[in-house]
């Protein structure tokens, strides 16, 4: 008996189901809508382009054993990508000469533009037909208020010349990485706001990695991962912030590469931010990591002193603040490493000298910088957390890491683990990732074995002390 095409392609999938995860089956393939056999040649129907490019590139593999497997070593396969444009649907039929990858034929309806085809904007009101979003950019980042110094002089500069020219550079992607609080997400936003000012027609959009994930977790969850993707792919300058935390979110990093390659090859401006230069990720995909390198990799290090006081003196001149210069000294002085607080010691001095109705002088600054150094826990890495705990059991990096069930080691690893998660900003997974390729589930584990322990062990408790006055220090 014949079989059709509905036969074949369901027989197909119950291969399918069982050699990839559920959630890729329910994203890359419940989608697809058999639609003829006519011999050997089974056209099946997806809803956009880059479905089918993602289906080409990840899954052709399982689905040429499938399709031979059903119809026989001459199968061969066509894709039918369905478009709506101006809510008229049109198809666009993209043949692939079934196994040879890459000969592809393409037959484009006139006058249509398949990349504005049938988007769900997941910023915007649903309903809106324009991409119309906000790009998330805070107005009061731009170059102008950006004090420019030793420390950050080649990360300006590019990015000065990224906003006048963007995706027209050397420098895409744009990667900049530096401690927390030396104005990253400044320098970012102000590429943001002179692409704006400049390219109206342009669409911007700034993010965090975290929302980013969220994002795709609900696009996931909701089966609109294709408007997702399609979104993503219409940006024009996309700025993500804190990329290193996509570590260990496997299946995040795959879409975002995606995404990656999609709009660099369109000529899109991509500007990443992290906290270590890409050499030093870790829990990120090499393949990913590698296209970090592509472009201008930039570092923004700790201000020194005469950009310390440049910033103060700005600050204070934009508040309306009237600071006498030795003032200014004295706290640029004592707050070295991080322009927040530099900052923060403004506004303080600022509320002190408002609400209590007193001048500000060198007493009252002294007051204000010595509570903020005593009350500011400084910013603690993952790495730092490695290095201090690292060092209280006399191990090294290497030994922390090593996939070893020594009770010593392991106990090390989960106090690692444990001080990273209530110290650091990190996820869980990132956390794993960085000590020893864990998952969050192993980190989660590792914490809660602490706690217990620090409830029934005094002498561990003893350890869990003195190290964490080595690390609030």
């Amino acid at each position: 008996m014949n079989k059709d095409h509905n036969t074949v392609w369901h027989n197909c999938l119950e291969i399918i189901k069982d050699n990839v995860s559920p959630i890729s089956f329910r994203t890359w393939f419940e989608p697809i809508v058999p639609e003829k056999l006519n011999g050997d040649v089974l056209t099946i129907q997806v809803p956009s382009a880059f479905f089918y490019e993602y289906l080409e590139e990840q899954y052709i593999d399982i689905i040429a054993k499938t399709l031979r497997k059903e119809i026989g070593d001459t199968a061969k396969l066509e894709y039918s990508v369905v478009m709506e444009v101006n809510t008229v649907a049109s198809n666009n039929s993209r043949t692939v000469k079934y196994p040879t990858k890459n000969q592809i034929e393409i037959n484009k309806a006139p006058g249509m533009k398949p990349e504005n085809a049938g988007i769900k904007n997941p910023f915007v009101i649903p309903g809106i037909k324009n991409l119309d979003i906000d790009p998330n950019l805070n107005t009061n980042f731009s170059f102008s208020t950006y004090v420019e110094g030793d420390c950050n002089k080649l990360a300006r500069s590019a990015a000065i010349a990224v906003s006048k020219q963007p995706g027209g550079t050397a420098f895409n992607p744009f990667f900049l990485y530096g401690n927390s609080g030396l104005g990253k997400t400044h320098l970012v936003q102000a590429i943001g706001m002179e692409v704006k000012k400049a390219y109206p027609e342009k669409n911007v959009l700034y993010l965090s990695a975290n929302r980013f994930m969220t994002q795709y977790t609900e696009a996931v969850r909701n089966n609109n991962i294709n408007d997702f993707l399609h979104f993503y792919q219409m940006i024009d300058l996309l700025i993500i912030d804190d990329v290193q935390e996509f570590a260990g979110k496997a299946s995040t990093q795959d879409t975002f590469f995606h995404i990656f390659n999609h709009l660099h090859q369109s000529g899109k401006q991509l500007i990443l931010t992290s906290d270590k230069p890409p050499v030093e990720l870790q829990g990120l995909e090499q393949r990913l990591l590698s296209r970090f390198k592509w472009g201008l990799a930039a570092d923004i290090q700790s201000p020194d002193y005469d950009t310390r006081i440049a910033i103060l003196k700005q600050k204070s001149y934009n508040d309306g603040m009237t600071i006498p210069d030795e003032v200014i000294e004295f706290i640029a002085t004592n707050i070295t490493s991080n322009i927040r607080e530099l900052e923060g010691a403004l506004i303080s001095l600022l509320a002190q000298s408002t609400l209590n109705k007193k001048e500000v002088t060198l007493e009252l600054a002294a007051q204000i910088v010595d509570r903020l150094v005593k009350n500011t826990r400084k910013d603690v890495s993952v790495d730092y957390v490695q290095k201090v705990v690292c060092e209280h059991f006399g191990l090294t990096s290497e030994q922390l890491k090593a996939k070893t069930r020594k009770r010593e080691i392991v106990q090390a690893r989960q106090i690692a683990m444990y001080f990273s998660k209530s110290l650091t900003k990190s996820s869980l997974s990132s956390i794993g990732a960085q000590i020893g390729g864990k998952d969050h589930a192993t980190v989660l584990h590792a914490c809660k074995t602490v706690a217990n322990l620090i409830d029934t062990d005094k002498r561990f408790k003893l350890h869990i002390n003195d190290i964490e006055k080595k690390l609030k220090i």
